[in-house]
């Protein structure tokens, strides 16, 4: 996926350089699918997580995650209400709304910047953040240079010169929130599917988990991150939910399984060949993981 930002930056340089595409309890994971939890009075989905508004399809369930890791934290990320459109970063319509299953309570920012991959650079970086790691979080700009956001709450800034980065002291420490979208912002505009890519370790589809992430790395390219994953109990057959963001920048959200609309938004994990959404279609050995 490509910035506005970033081409008018790559024809100003000259360069392709930055190009850009970023528990809940044992009860709840384990609730039958015949428990849907509906409001009598609206008749609308009143669950708020992953977890509460998509049950495991019959034969299926969960598998406990330990309450502090990044697979654990993705399933209880607080969902709109049902019903929410996908919205642009600047307030309008996605010209598409018959695609999203549901839209995750993240702000979208109001530039043309958190696209797919920033979309899962934001996922990663949003949960070491509440973790309080800050040190591991870490992206690399496309043309190899490290951003540390340890380096970035101490003051220093990127300064870009033809395919060149330094990080120069121009700021006062800051370790507020608002720095932290902002330090997100430069990582949006100079990484993308490509640079994430060679970030990321390959893994075989048979090991498929929580928080990897299919990606093709190009220009353009594409990635979604799994947010969840179930195992049938007798075949061991793995179904996920994929979510995503898109160009132009957008509302993070669950995207349905358009090839099997009563499995939606669940999608069955294939073993070979293609994993095809309705915006992107994956060879399996795009899977990669962090």
């Amino acid at each position: 996926m490509t910035n506005i930002y970033f081409i008018i930056t790559t024809v100003f340089y000259g360069t392709m350089l930055f190009c850009s595409c970023m528990q809940e309890d044992a009860n709840i994971r384990n609730r039958p699918v015949d428990e849907p939890s509906y409001s009598k009075q609206t008749n609308i989905f009143v669950r708020s997580t992953i977890l509460e508004r998509f049950p495991c399809p019959p034969g299926y369930s969960r598998k406990s995650n330990t309450e502090k890791t990044f697979a654990a934290w993705l399933e209880t990320i607080p969902l709109k209400k049902e019903g929410a459109p996908v919205l642009l970063f600047n307030g309008e319509l996605k010209s598409n709304q018959r695609i999203h299953a549901a839209v995750l309570d993240f702000d979208r920012g109001t530039s043309d910047l958190q696209q797919c991959a920033d979309a899962v650079m934001r996922l990663r970086a949003e949960y070491l953040y509440q973790k309080h790691a800050y040190d591991s979080i870490a992206f690399t700009f496309t043309n190899g240079s490290k951003a540390s956001y340890s380096k970035w709450r101490e003051g220093y800034r990127p300064v870009v010169i033809g395919n060149s980065v330094a990080w120069t002291k121009s700021k006062s420490r800051d370790t507020s929130y608002a720095c932290f979208r902002s330090y997100l912002n430069t990582v949006f505009m100079y990484c993308g599917t490509y640079s994430l890519s060679k970030e990321l370790k390959p893994v075989d589809i048979t090991e498929i988990a929580e928080g990897d992430v299919f990606i093709y790395g190009g220009f353009p390219g594409h990635a979604m991150i799994v947010m969840d994953v179930a195992v049938h109990e007798t075949s061991g057959k793995k179904i996920m939910i994929l979510t995503q963001s898109y160009m132009p920048a957008q509302d993070i959200h669950i995207v349905k399984n358009l090839s099997d609309t009563e499995l939606s938004p669940w999608y069955e994990i294939p073993e070979s060949g293609e994993l095809i959404t309705p915006e992107w279609s994956f060879a399996v050995k795009d899977l990669k993981r962090f």
